[in-house]
């Protein structure tokens, strides 16, 4: 792996097309990660995030999803080029997933136990008893009793679900976690919990994520890069510290002017005005612009630059620069 890349993502452009309109979901976006390293993925619902995700699964639905051009890199190969058997190795092995609706993970008529030991058994060549073992072992770590194991997906609580969930995709060890709002259903004192537990196996195990999420707080947390996505964009990317520090787009100062502050007596939050760009009808010039109170004829017109070097953002202007001088 060239200087400890797991994941590279370069220049990905992914549309869902339909009779009716092509969505354009994600629009040239570059991403990596290293090994150990933890990449939060911040954006509103439709920003296609999650869109990314299932790309670099390979679980875009088709139809109506299509990749349209870029690269994804896992460990040095373009997985867009895979069989259906690599993909399906790689899904265990390389690359897990925790998806947003436990639920929708959960075989609704396997006990909890036999499901996560099937996981195990597609995966590697051992007994089924080992595979239980394993699995119950698992299930401990992440605060499942073992007598737990013949229980059924209905019997569980939300944050024990997403437990489960959390087991699951922890048993094959894979190099890369991807979380996908693994904490949206989840009430406050669950959440910590399950976040907990995400960044304890991440230590113990070694593993990569990039972790999926609407909540600043979140990535602050548990991340240490960040990459700030809308309509199909990265919009902004650096280490936690430098963007959340000296955010320089405006979208990404929107998001943290809307978030309420402790030391902060003001009681009016300021909203970003409007709604995220339709992907299926996308503005030109600056997606952003029709929401952007800095906005001049030129972000109307032309598509923005990347600027920066560790620290980089998708601007014609760098407005935010004489505050940090």
């Amino acid at each position: 792996m060239e200087n400890n890349v797991v994941l590279s993502i370069k220049n990905l452009h992914v549309h869902y097309v339909t009779a009716d309109a092509t969505a354009k979901a994600v629009n040239g976006i570059d991403i990596e990660v290293r090994e150990g390293e933890a990449l939060g993925l911040v954006g509103e619902t439709g920003a296609g995030k999650t869109t990314t995700a299932l790309s670099v699964m390979q679980l875009i639905p088709d139809p109506p999803g299509i990749i349209v051009d870029g690269e994804i890199n896992f460990e040095g190969k373009n997985v867009i080029y895979n069989t259906d058997r690599e993909n399906q190795k790689m899904r265990g092995n390389g690359i897990a997933m925790i998806f947003q609706d436990p639920m929708t993970a959960l075989n609704p008529i396997m006990s909890v136990g036999d499901q996560l030991a099937e996981v195990v058994l597609t995966h590697e060549k051992i007994s089924k008893a080992e595979a239980k073992k394993r699995v119950i072992d698992l299930l401990e770590i992440v605060g499942v009793k073992s007598d737990r194991y013949d229980d059924y997906p209905h019997q569980f609580s939300g944050g024990q679900k997403q437990r489960v969930v959390i087991a699951m995709s922890l048993l094959c060890n894979p190099r890369l976690l991807i979380a996908d709002e693994p904490t949206t259903a989840l009430d406050v004192t669950i959440q910590a919990q399950v976040l907990d537990i995400i960044n304890k196996l991440r230590e113990q195990y070694k593993m990569s994520m990039i972790l999926i999420t609407h909540d600043l707080g979140v990535v602050a947390e548990t991340c240490d890069n960040v990459a700030i996505m809308y309509a199909g964009h990265i919009v902004e990317k650096g280490t936690v510290r430098e963007v959340y520090l000296h955010p320089k787009h405006p979208y990404t100062r929107g998001l943290f002017d809307s978030i309420p502050k402790l030391d902060d007596d003001a009681t009016e939050l300021i909203p970003i005005e409007g709604a995220i760009s339709n992907a299926a009808d996308l503005p030109t010039g600056c997606y952003f612009h029709p929401r952007c109170k800095y906005c001049q004829e030129i972000c109307r017109r032309e598509q923005p630059p990347q600027q920066g070097d560790a620290h980089k953002f998708m601007c014609h202007f760098d407005l935010f620069s004489k505050e940090e001088a």
